[in-house]
């Protein structure tokens, strides 16, 4: 089913020795001076392998490079962002995390002038009427944005790492031949659509992180912010500044795991009797599902989620995410869960009470078990998550 993808991948010849560099580097990554991301205790979920089981189309068409340029200004193509910030547009998003040194940026525009062949690009098209989002060719899209614009990372794009007559010029100073070359140009694009499941588009990830192995790997959190973009995200994010949340967690994640464990408490208290291993393919679904808020509201997810980490804070202290010195993921998803099915009953006024339940529940083999290994397989999210409601139901 995925031969095409092979063949793509074998089809794409390296324009230099950088040309291996398409896969998104975010450039949040922690450099000196930089905030360094709190250590999680959570490996199952980073090695898990989903099983494709997906029905998907895939059709070619070729588009002139002037029209793919054109698409992106008018957001009928979407590049992804693989962080939010809700200050930024698509393309500043984007911005960020653009790693091809110009050498490479510089040649692979000469190519086109030049009447070379390059890769393709890979869409992801959700509707007939949907705008198609980038899988593959994000930074290929990107140059060529930004050549058009006349301005690369804030700085003006004139060719400098190439041949005459097209060094020191930028697009709007080519020769008339020139720049209708390079309009008409033509870069071929493999559309991809999900036929089966027709209730959701998770295959999309899967699709994703096949066609984007290598360099410098993706964490599942950042793969999901770009692909299920919506008004989820723009909630996780705001509940991921929140004060009480904060104390708790801890240093805020570069590579946003701290936002990650608030969608898996979110899953887990709302959909826990459906999960079915692997965890990262039932966080997607979920993710993919409530994208535009259509199955709990923004108002509920508030309420639930400042509720519960208040509880935990006022109850239990800082240190409730950390049984030992590091923040343990299976220790947050079932303690959130455990207490915001208590205060589905009312709140807790009895903090002492809490405390000792909680002191107890660590103290539990059967439940210490289940956050020390093996954290994702089903038979230990269960118990983890039945122990920790039936123990804290027992607090007035």
């Amino acid at each position: 089913m995925l031969s095409w993808m092979n063949q793509n991948q074998k089809m794409q010849p390296a324009m230099d020795k950088n040309a291996d560099l398409e896969n998104p580097l975010p450039a949040f990554y922690p450099g000196e001076g930089e905030t360094v991301d709190e250590i999680v205790d959570d490996l199952d979920e980073a090695t898990e392998v989903i099983p494709f089981t997906y029905s998907i189309t895939s059709y070619g068409a070729d588009y002139p490079v002037d029209s793919l340029v054109k698409r992106i200004e008018e957001k009928d193509i979407l590049i992804p962002k693989f962080n939010w910030d809700k200050k930024e547009t698509n393309i500043e998003g984007f911005q960020r995390q653009y790693v091809w040194p110009r050498p490479t940026a510089d040649r692979f525009i000469e190519s086109l002038l030049l009447g070379l062949p390059v890769p393709g690009i890979f869409l992801f098209k959700e509707k007939s009427d949907s705008p198609s989002l980038v899988l593959d060719g994000h930074q290929r899209l990107f140059t060529l944005f930004s050549y058009y614009d006349g301005t690369i990372n804030g700085k003006e794009y004139k060719l400098a790492n190439v041949q005459e007559p097209f060094a020191g010029k930028k697009y709007k100073d080519l020769d008339v031949g020139d720049r209708r070359r390079l309009d008409d140009s033509i870069i071929h694009a493999t559309i991809i659509r999900q036929d089966e499941p027709s209730d959701d588009q998770s295959s999309i990830y899967s699709i994703f992180e096949r066609l984007n192995r290598g360099g410098v790997n993706l964490q599942p959190q950042e793969i999901r912010v770009a692909l299920y973009h919506g008004e989820f995200v723009r909630v996780l994010q705001e509940l991921n500044e929140k004060e009480m949340w904060r104390k708790l967690y801890g240093k805020r994640s570069n590579r946003l795991k701290d936002m990650e464990m608030i969608l898996r408490f979110f899953a887990f208290f709302y959909c826990s009797d459906r999960y079915r291993s692997p965890l990262k393919d039932f966080l997607n679904r979920y993710m993919a599902g409530n994208r535009t808020l259509e199955k709990q509201s923004e108002q509920e997810l508030n309420e639930i989620f400042e509720r519960t980490t208040r509880t935990i804070l006022e109850g239990i202290g800082t240190k409730a995410f950390r049984p030992k010195s590091t923040v343990n993921a299976a220790v947050v998803d079932s303690l959130m869960v455990g207490i915001a099915k208590r205060l589905e009953k009312g709140n807790i006024e009895n903090n002492q009470s809490l405390k000792e339940q909680f002191d107890g529940l660590m103290q539990n083999q059967g439940y210490k078990s289940a956050i020390e290994a093996r954290t994702s397989q089903e038979h230990n999210v269960r118990n983890r998550l039945d122990l920790a409601e039936e123990i804290f139901s027992r607090v007035p």
